[in-house]
């Protein structure tokens, strides 16, 4: 069987990458990939196991002391490089990763495979630049505060932004000494294959990077629960967290979790408007399969008609159609099982007797994967559709009387990842931001994520902080070296 295949003109390797070197599956086991927009398979894709697993540890492990020993501007040349390389290959990239996992290619060029650039150079700076702690001292005693490599690293990245947050991941784990074992959602591996040669190529030594495709439950598992994994970092569902925290648990493994949303967009009465809207129909983007995504439109009765009928108008002026076309703003789900739950929970909604004032079901003038953006009212607080994260283009609205009340049903979750509040008053919008339960709250805007910044997750949205010192605090040990000042030194 082959082990290569051609997408958008770009070959592509698709088995595993150990240790410096390519390697197919033991058993020679492999998956389909298919395209989201079309179905069409865009490879057979080597599918790891144990032995996988056993293999990609072991060569983390064997070359973590040089890497660790490696200084910080040797690390930092490298991601930068590894930067550059991304910049060389932008279109390659966008044009892949848009067959791949059915998102906008103009969303790709314009923000996307920059970003990737972006935190692996901001990681770099941030290492060289600006770790670190003034020494302080206790009496006579001196204070120094370091942060060592911890070991090699499982990282688990999603299929709704694959490289993006492979990048997230790996560069801070890179910058800070330690070597990583990627795993990429089976749903969208290329460019992870991608990222390894241009790895290599920037002259990340062997094993420093290793990377293996397959399924969670056999890979997956290997790799969670392996007794020299120091660090697991996961961004997916809640159901799988559980799998991976018990993995981890034996081991005391430390894990790092960036899980589920359900999040709030809190349009106050002294919004706005066209603000409001806007921001509200930016919601659907990349076909609503955002974990950050305010699905959750809680509007202030006195507005609501205004404000609905302005969503309903720019809503459904939205394109969708070919993500590979730049005027397309909405294009498909990624998958026949993701399609499938997000037409369950709006068909369960509206046979309780809600109503989809747009939208409502699978565009069937398109065919395939593609759904119509959808917005569900009459909705009570404990609706499933209210409670549980949907994960594509479908948004709830639900009214507010007063202050109260609107914070009352924007913490009326089980999760707290992130929450927009619109408001013409900057007091009454801080008011609103200090009491709600969420791990990063935007006022008037949407989406900003300045990495120098703390991400993640309150209640069951995750566990732990990225961004900044905190990514260099979970990758690393921290130490306290504490010197007596009279020790009489020679």
């Amino acid at each position: 069987m082959p082990h290569t295949t051609t997408v958008a003109s770009t070959p592509i390797d698709t088995r595993h990458w150990i240790n410096g070197v390519r390697v197919a599956s033991a058993d020679g086991a492999t998956f389909p990939d298919h395209s989201p927009i079309d179905g069409t398979e865009l490879g057979q894709i080597s599918r790891g196991g144990r032995p996988e697993a056993e293999a990609a540890v072991a060569a983390a492990k064997a070359a973590f002391p040089a890497w660790a020993a490696t200084s910080y501007e040797e690390r930092a040349r490298i991601l930068h490089a590894i930067a550059d390389g991304v910049e060389k290959r932008l279109e390659e990239l966008a044009q892949v990763e848009t067959h791949d996992n059915g998102a906008l290619i103009r969303s790709h060029r314009r923000g996307v495979m920059p970003r990737v650039a972006h935190n692996f150079r901001f990681f770099a700076d941030w290492l060289t630049n600006d770790l670190g702690h003034p020494d302080f001292d206790t009496n006579t005693r001196r204070n120094q505060v370091s942060w060592d490599p911890a070991g090699p690293c499982v990282l688990i990245t999603p299929w709704n932004a694959p490289l993006m947050m492979e990048s997230w991941k790996v560069a801070p784990a890179l910058a800070a000494g330690n070597t990583v074992v990627l795993k990429p959602a089976e749903w969208s591996p290329l460019t992870a294959s991608l990222l390894a040669d241009i790895a290599d190529g920037a002259g990340l030594p062997a094993g420093v990077l290793n990377i293996v495709q397959g399924y969670g439950a056999e890979v997956g598992q290997a790799l969670t629960e392996h007794p020299d994994v120091r660090r697991i970092s996961f961004t997916g569902s809640v159901p799988t967290a559980r799998h991976i925290s018990a993995a981890a648990a034996a081991n005391l493994t430390p894990t790092s979790l960036e899980l589920g949303g359900k999040s709030p967009l809190l349009v106050l009465a002294d919004a706005d408007l066209d603000l409001a809207v806007e921001l509200a129909v930016e919601q659907y983007d990349n076909a609503g399969q955002v974990c950050l995504a305010g699905t959750r439109l809680l509007v202030h009765e006195s507005i609501e008609a205004e404000f609905t009928r302005r969503f309903v108008e720019k809503a459904s002026a939205l394109v969708q159609g070919d993500p590979r076309d730049a005027a397309t703003d909405l294009g498909p789900n990624i998958h026949p099982r993701q399609l499938e739950k997000i037409d369950g929970f709006v068909q369960r909604a509206l046979a309780a007797g809600a109503e989809a004032v747009i939208g409502g079901g699978p565009n069937t003038e398109l065919g395939g994967l593609y759904y119509r953006p959808t917005l569900l009212t009459g909705l009570a607080q404990d609706a499933e559709a209210v409670q549980e994260e949907i994960f594509g283009p479908v948004l709830t609205l639900q009214t507010f009387a007063d202050d109260d009340e609107a914070i009352a049903l924007a913490n009326g979750t089980r999760f707290g990842l992130a929450a927009t509040v619109v408001s013409g008053d900057r007091d009454h919008a801080d008011l609103i931001a200090r009491q709600l339960v969420a791990g990063t709250v935007w006022v008037n805007c949407f989406y900003v994520r300045d990495l120098r910044a703390p991400f993640g997750g309150s209640r069951q949205s995750g566990v732990g902080r990225e961004g900044g010192t905190w990514s260099f605090d979970f990758y690393c040990d921290l130490k306290n070296t504490v010197t007596a000042q009279e020790s009489g030194w020679a």
